[in-house]
C-alpha cells in the first residue's frame, strides 16, 4: 500500500491513531490494511504506542516502557548511585541532586534512571516519531503508576519533563536561570552491542532518524557554555571523544565509556 510511515490501529482506537495522524501527519490505516503494506507503521493498541518494522520476518515492535519490565528491574536493583551514569553525573556526591538536561532524549531511559535516583530531568528530543513514543511511555507509566498507588514511580516521573524541540535551539533560547547543573549527551552511534533488542531498536532508529544527528561539535560546544557544573557525554567504550575534545575523565564499562568535562566544583 505503501513504503513510508504510517498509523496502523485496532479496532477501538480510531480515536487515538486520528489525533497522531492529525499531530504528525501522518495516514493511518486499521490494522487488518497492514498486510500489503512495508516500511514502518506507528502501532497503537491497548500496550500503546510502537514503531513496528512491516513485512515478513519482521522484529518485534519497539515501545516505551517505564512501569515495567527493564526499567522497573533496574530501578529496583540496578544498583543506584553505585552505577556509572550516576558517578559521571554527580549524583553519587552527597546530598546533590542536580537539574539535568538530558539533550538526546531517545525514549528516555538513561533519563528515567536520572530522575529515579533523585535528579530533576529536562528530557529534549528532536524527532516528532520518537517524541509520541516518548510521551505515549511517560503518559502510560503515569496511569499505571495511579491505578497502582505507586507513590514512587508517581515522584520520578513528576521529576520529568519532555520536550520536543532541536538541542541546539533549546540551549539557544535558555536564559540565564535556567542553566542547567549538569548537560547529559548521548549522540547517535552505530551500535556494538550484539543483543537482539538493541540491534532491533537501534536498526529501526537509524532508519527512521537517519544517521545523520544534529552537530555534535557545536552541541558539545554550547553545552560547555550552558551547563552550570559539568557536561557528561556517553559513548560507546573504544569510541574517540566527542569532536575530539578531551574530557577531564572518563568512566569506562565493558561496552559503555561516560567523558565527564567538568566545569567547577559540584556544590
Amino acid at each position: 500500500m505503501t513504503n513510508s510511515l504510517s498509523i496502523l490501529y485496532w479496532p477501538g482506537f480510531e480515536s487515538r491513531a486520528g489525533l497522531l495522524s492529525d499531530t504528525l501527519g501522518l495516514q493511518c490505516f486499521a490494522i487488518t490494511a497492514s498486510a500489503s503494506m512495508s516500511g514502518m507503521a506507528l502501532v497503537v493498541d491497548e500496550a500503546g504506542l510502537a514503531l513496528q518494522q512491516l513485512g515478513p520476518n519482521a522484529p518485534g515492535p519497539v515501545r516505551c516502557d517505564f512501569s515495567s519490565g527493564a526499567a522497573r528491574h533496574r530501578r529496583l536493583y540496578g544498583g543506584g548511585k553505585g552505577q556509572d551514569i550516576a558517578k559521571a553525573i554527580g549524583l553519587a556526591h552527597k546530598g546533590f541532586k542536580p537539574r539535568v538536561l538530558d539533550l538526546t532524549a531517545g525514549l528516555g531511559r538513561d533519563g528515567f534512571v536520572l530522575a529515579s535516583l533523585g535528579a530533576q530531568v529536562t528530557m529534549v528530543e528532536r524527532h516528532p516519531i520518537v517524541f509520541a513514543l516518548l510521551t505515549d511511555g511517560l503518559a502510560r507509566a503515569r496511569e499505571s503508576a495511579e491505578y497502582e498507588a505507586d507513590g514512587e514511580l508517581l515522584g520520578i516521573l513528576d521529576r520529568i519533563h519532555a520536550v520536543q524541540s532541536e538541542s541546539s535551539e533549546f540551549l539557544e533560547n535558555l536564559t540565564a536561570d535556567q542553566s542547567p547543573d549538569v548537560i547529559y549527551l548521548d549522540p547517535m552511534f552505530p551500535p556494538r552491542d550484539k543483543s537482539g533488542k538493541v540491534k532491533k531498536e537501534m536498526q529501526l532508529f537509524h532508519q527512521l532518524v537517519g544517521k545523520a544527528a544534529e552537530d555534535s561539535d557545536r552541541l558539545l560546544s554550547l553545552s560547555l557554555q550552558q551547563a552550570n557544573y559539568r557536561v557528561v557525554v556517553k559513548r560507546p567504550a573504544h569510541a574517540p571523544f566527542l569532536s575530539g575534545r578531551e574530557p577531564g575523565y572518563s568512566l569506562k564499562g565493558k561496552s559503555t565509556r561516560f567523558d565527564i568535562y567538568p566545569l567547577k566544583k559540584l556544590p
